[in-house]
């Protein structure tokens, strides 16, 4: 048995991923960081808004709104490529709400993170994951993050089973009114300082279930968020390397 589990682990040898030290290739069917031509003539951009599910297509400024893409791609297939492209590019979270109405360009973390929040957590980091609605896509990739292949624990990054462990959270969902009263509780227990991640379409702005009655468009109408990752659900990439960026752990 012992000889049989060694042999085992010599031919399957080490499966967990080189990111962020050696960049990964995504799948060519992967949608990532849109890439706009605003040059695109208008009449093809009021084509793109109409089939858009989400509203997320400005047609005035030609911008798509990545707070509410889902990123089903119905733009760059009546388009056929001339207004948007999904490019292989995951790497498209921000500090900043509005800098993800996107025209081109998207914010480079690296840069803007605060230095603070890299001094106090960057070798450690305990987040506290609040499911506040939504239908657990989200999640499902999250829990992908503790895998062997991207062994989220190497960072120094854990997930937790209480707000009062957590140095932040780590939230989905729209948040539903029945789920309100309980996120606010667990920011509030969470000790100073603390920081709070919105992950997901349904978080940044409500996603599909934006302005339904039972809940709020979003966490940024009630707590005040630090970063903001799209997708829906994210990619655990996308979410891996807004952790690692803000944090300064790459």
């Amino acid at each position: 048995m012992f000889f049989d589990i060694i042999k085992n682990r010599i031919e399957q040898k080490n499966r967990t991923s080189k990111y962020p030290k050696k960049e990964i290739e995504l799948p060519k069917n992967y949608r990532g960081l849109p890439k706009i031509n605003t040059n695109c003539s208008i009449e093809i951009v009021e084509k793109c808004a109409d089939v858009c599910p989400q509203d997320a297509i400005n047609i005035e400024n030609k911008t798509i709104d990545l707070r509410k893409c889902t990123f089903c791609g119905l733009c760059e297939k009546v388009s056929n490529g001339k207004f948007v492209t999904f490019t292989r590019n995951f790497e498209m979270a921000s500090t900043k709400s509005e800098k993800l109405i996107l025209n081109g360009e998207v914010e480079n973390l690296k840069v803007s993170t605060n230095k603070s929040f890299k001094k106090m957590f960057g070798r450690s980091l305990q987040l506290r994951v609040v499911s506040a609605g939504g239908c657990n896509a989200c999640e499902a990739d999250i829990n992908v993050l503790n895998t062997p292949f991207y062994d989220l624990s190497r960072f120094g990054i854990q997930f937790v089973a209480s707000p009062r462990h957590a140095d932040g959270l780590l939230i989905t969902g729209p948040v539903t009114k029945n789920m309100e009263y309980a996120l606010k509780k667990a920011y509030k227990d969470i000790p100073d300082p603390k920081i709070i991640i919105a992950s997901g379409s349904c978080a940044l702005s409500g996603g599909p279930f934006r302005n339904n009655i039972e809940q709020i468009n979003g966490v940024e109408n009630i707590l005040k968020v630090d970063l903001f990752v799209p997708g829906c659900p994210p990619h655990p990439l996308t979410l891996l390397s807004a952790i690692l960026d803000f944090f300064g752990i790459k």
